[in-house]
């Protein structure tokens, strides 16, 4: 690295033609520059400059050497400058992990104008119900709903997503009326596995608790997978509001116990813990606390 660094003092002697310029340019004084000019003639055992009291000059040896320096140098300054523009400017593969739900319209809303801003920034998305390793899959943000456990991990806080118990006609007109979450346990219960951790906790009028443990007929780990059993008619269901709008307007779904309210589940934005994130981290996050849970 020491003789790295000489040949980039070298080549910026060459380039401002003498010395004390090159001290000036890279905040060295004279003799510094001096000594790491003998230093990598004498690593070189060849001389490299020719120096008289009025200019220096190359040597042949030297202006063959300067041509290599000068290209180090460069590579060195476009390697600065990738890195400033990273810093300061949304570019390059942007890695986003989230869960399956979010692989609809709230994500793309959000991320498209950024994308339209910004052509050299590139979007690889990765959806999971299931946490992975963000370091192993070289993830710069993820979207994380519930409980977290990880403290290497940097959380901001995005918003609360309410949560809402589900069930298709077909499936209640077999059922009967459901008036009361003391009937839970009877009924086919669908379930996110990662939602097993323990009892579900409703919250009814003035307060009251119910805490019920419910064994899922049909389990699995994917949301959307849940959320089609449901509309199949096989069972109820806990589903997060925003993602069902549509088909509890639509009477494809019904709310069951709507006085009976679920806990919300917050939603953060996760990344990896780092002194600075770059340029495209940053833009994501704010798209993202602007636009994902709006609407």
């Amino acid at each position: 690295m020491e003789q790295l660094k000489r040949m980039a003092v070298f080549a910026t002697v060459v380039e401002r033609g003498s010395m004390v310029a090159a001290a000036e340019a890279l905040g060295m004084t004279a003799s510094a520059v001096s000594q790491q000019i003998r230093r990598l003639e004498e690593s070189t055992r060849i001389s490299l400059l020719h120096r008289t009291t009025r200019k220096l000059t190359l040597t042949e040896a030297g202006a063959t050497f300067y041509r290599s320096c000068a290209q180090v140098l460069e590579l060195a300054r476009e390697a600065e400058q990738r890195l400033a523009e990273l810093r300061d400017a949304p570019m390059g593969e942007l890695r986003i992990a989230a869960p399956v739900g979010f692989a609809g319209r709230p994500l793309s809303d959000a991320l498209a104008p950024l994308l339209r801003a910004h052509d050299g920034l590139r979007l690889t998305l990765l959806f999971h119900d299931e946490q992975i390793d963000l370091i192993e899959q070289r993830i710069d943000l993820a979207i994380r709903v519930g409980r977290l456990d990880d403290s290497s991990l940097v959380a901001r806080h995005l918003g609360e997503l309410r949560q809402v118990l589900c069930v298709a006609p077909a499936y209640l007109a077999r059922s009967g009326p459901i008036s009361s979450p003391g009937q839970l346990p009877g009924l086919d219960w669908l379930a996110l596995s990662s939602g097993l951790n323990g009892p579900l906790v409703l919250r009814g009028p003035g307060g009251v608790e119910e805490r019920l443990r419910l064994e899922p007929r049909v389990c699995g780990n994917n949301i959307l997978a849940v959320r089609q059993f449901t509309l199949a008619g096989m069972g109820i269901s806990l589903q997060p509001e925003p993602e069902v709008r549509d088909e509890l307007a639509s009477g494809r779904l019904l709310a069951v116990l709507p006085d009976w309210q679920p806990p919300s589940l917050g939603v953060y934005l996760i990344t990896p813990r780092r002194k600075a994130q770059p340029a495209k981290v940053r833009y994501a996050i704010e798209a993202l606390r602007q636009r994902l849970l709006r609407g």
